[in-house]
């Protein structure tokens, strides 16, 4: 009698520590480890292991598992669940009822010759599954026994079952801890993202504003070229900079300005059309950017004609200045350091600047051709007047598009601005609806507890300041939008696990995966680390994602979406797949570019791809490559470095 009320005060003190462990602990296998060593002052535990599953991957983790024959699986490794006939394990999981069992009633339960289960025998088996408050399976705690004499009594299975239940029960506290830190680690990287792109937005609208005042004040070329070089130097490297002017009347280029690290003056001032990089962009009408082995091959080719100036380049860009295809002039930017290539962003700013030089050259002609007029007003009265006229409708003409444009800019960005409070209210305020439904189960159900009440007070509380917040923030971007400051933090680089960040970048995408019948399968090594952008790689999988989503798979279709990371040489290889709808070659052409979507109204804003395009061109400094055809889904080929620390210091020295 007086050893069984040792026991019983030994139990009772393991079922307090239980709950003591659980307050004061974050890591569920140090908590199971505390709870195995409790248990085995109380009954025989030499062979212990608890098994969490996932009912939406339909796959199990061991968590915790000491064995005196079998190996340890890796905790961290999902294996897929299998069925009741095949492990005893699974039996408990998916049935929700204890088992216990000898060895010989395990050996009746074998199918040709396969036993049932993984692993050796055990003399005896015991396991009950971990339930939560809806009685929904979130586990199995097992102990075994390979002695005959060690085998657990009636008396024990009820004190195992016992324990199984408040083990349960101090999971599920520890699960919404963790789910909760990783939700605010995720929403600080999002944000610290969101702040770094605020930051270069600010940066091209305040360049975009300087451009306009210098266009409308602008007098004439020289001007013109010495303030946008300055305005050009705000946003990329830009030490070696040209204009050169069209004059279609002689058919020559002329160089107003220029400004080169290896030349003090330019080659020539003066040189005729179809010589040199500015004849070969005239001729394309388009934005052209190179590095230096191509580069080296047009001049190799003579595709240039003869090349002015310096040919060691490491990357090189040009814009041509057009207005209605008449042409102006081009803008050149190049760079001798290997530390500084150009990407498709830079190509794309320069071009945008290029077409608003050449308004402003455009305004300069069209008012020395007024002068010109005036002073023959005298001889031409008639002919100047309509001349006049037409002059200036062109200006009007002129003005009214530039308005128009900085007006549907502005109007993006504002919208921009404020998706995102928006967005975060609405997912506040599903959550709160999920939370509320859930309690009313459980209060219909009869299963409210204080402790539950009390985390559904708080849910409301946290959502509650989430929504007021966000809105505030909301009405504060609406009344002060006008008053554009330019924010100069920027994200830093930092290291981080791939494959550790992608699992808490889908822990975020799952309110929309749920309900959806689409798997996500990850297959990334656990030692890759890189030392780069979070915010970027956050970025483009939820892109990617919402894209396959949105477009690659019909609301109730099933697929697959899979993620391949590999490091070679100091370089990622992420391979992004999903087996949807797919597209044809015309549609996949323009998949990066910006605002081209197929469902147009439907969810589709035509951002997603083109933002994936400039993230791992830019930020990560890497390249992307995109395969696809009807019915076969798309493959996304992504290559970046593994490290952007020395890139990015050697772009800061430049």
């Amino acid at each position: 009698m007086e050893s069984r009320l040792d026991r019983l005060e030994a139990v009772q003190a393991m079922l307090l520590g239980i709950g003591q462990i659980s307050t004061g602990c974050t890591d569920i296998s140090e908590f199971v480890g505390a709870v195995h060593r409790a248990l085995g002052r109380i009954m025989y535990a030499a062979n212990f292991y608890v098994a969490l599953s996932d009912r939406e991957e339909h796959t199990v983790r061991f968590v915790y598992y000491v064995d005196e024959r079998d190996p340890t699986p890796d905790p961290q490794e999902k294996l897929r669940l299998a069925s009741p006939e095949q492990s005893p394990t699974a039996w408990v999981i998916m049935n929700r009822r204890n088992l216990v069992m000898t060895g010989d009633e395990s050996a009746a339960h074998e199918v040709d010759g396969h036993a049932w289960g993984r692993g050796t025998r055990a003399e005896q088996w015991m396991g009950c599954p971990l339930l939560d408050h809806q009685h929904r399976a979130l586990g199995a705690i097992v102990l075994q026994s390979y002695s005959p004499e060690h085998t657990y009594s009636e008396e024990d299975q009820a004190l195992f079952s016992l324990i199984a239940n408040h083990v349960s029960n101090a999971l599920q506290g520890i699960q919404s801890v963790d789910r909760l830190e990783r939700a605010v680690h995720e929403r600080t990287a999002l944000l610290a993202h969101e702040v770094a792109e605020r930051g270069r937005a600010e940066a091209v609208q305040h360049a975009l504003y300087e451009i306009a005042n210098l266009s409308a004040s602008a007098v004439d070329a020289e001007m013109l070229s010495g303030n946008l070089h300055n305005i050009i130097s705000e946003l990329i490297v830009a030490d070696n900079f040209l204009i050169a002017l069209y004059h279609p009347e002689t058919h020559e280029f002329s160089i107003p300005y220029f400004v080169d690290q290896k030349h003090a003056e330019a080659p020539v001032k003066r040189f005729a059309y179809g010589v040199g990089m500015s004849s070969y962009i005239l001729d394309s009408k388009q934005a052209c950017l190179h590095d230096s082995a191509s580069y080296a091959r047009l001049v190799a080719e003579r595709n240039m004609g003869e090349p002015l100036g310096s040919v060691e380049i490491a990357s090189w860009m040009g814009a041509p200045m057009l207005v209605h295809d008449q042409p102006y002039g081009v803008i050149i930017v190049q760079s001798y350091d290997p530390a500084i290539v150009y990407t498709e962003a830079d190509l794309e700013l320069l071009a945008f600047m290029a077409s608003h030089v050449a308004v402003a050259i455009a305004r300069m002609q069209a008012d020395r051709a007024v002068r010109v007029a005036k002073e023959r007003l005298e001889q031409q009265n008639g002919a100047l007047n309509a001349a006049l006229t037409a002059l200036r409708d062109a200006q009007t003409e002129l003005v009214r598009q530039e308005k128009l444009a900085s007006l549907g800019r502005l109007v993006a960005g504002v919208a921009h601005e404020i998706n995102t409070p928006l967005g975060i209210c609405v997912t506040a305020t599903s959550h709160l609806v999920q939370e509320l439904k859930l309690t009313r189960e459980e209060m219909a159900a009869g299963e409210m507890t204080e402790d539950s009440l009390q985390q559904f007070f708080d849910i409301i509380d946290q959502s509650l300041r989430i929504m007021t917040t966000n809105t505030q923030r909301a009405a504060a971007l609406v009344r002060s939008f006008k008053q554009v400051a330019v924010d100069q933090s920027s994200e830093d680089i930092r290291s981080f696990n791939m494959k550790a960040y992608l699992a808490e970048v889908l822990l975020s995408l799952q309110p929309r995966l749920k309900g959806r019948p689409v798997k996500v399968e990850v297959d990334c090594p656990d030692e890759i680390v890189l030392d780069s952008f979070p915010g970027a790689v956050s970025q483009i999988v939820t892109n990617l994602v919402m894209n396959s989503l949105v477009h690659g798979f019909t609301r109730e279709q099933a697929g697959t979406i899979r993620m391949e990371v590999r490091l070679d040489g100091g370089q990622v290889w992420f391979d992004y797949s999903d087996d949807g709808a797919g597209m044809d070659q015309e549609t996949l052409a323009k998949l990066f570019d910006p605002f081209f979507t197929t469902r147009r109204g439907q969810g589709g804003s035509g951002l997603g791809a083109h933002i994936v395009y400039n993230l791992v061109t830019g930020p990560l400094g890497g390249s992307v490559k995109v395969d696809s055809a009807p019915g076969k889904g798309l493959h996304y080929r992504l290559r970046f470095p593994q490290s952007r620390k020395q890139a990015g210091a050697g772009a800061a020295a430049a």
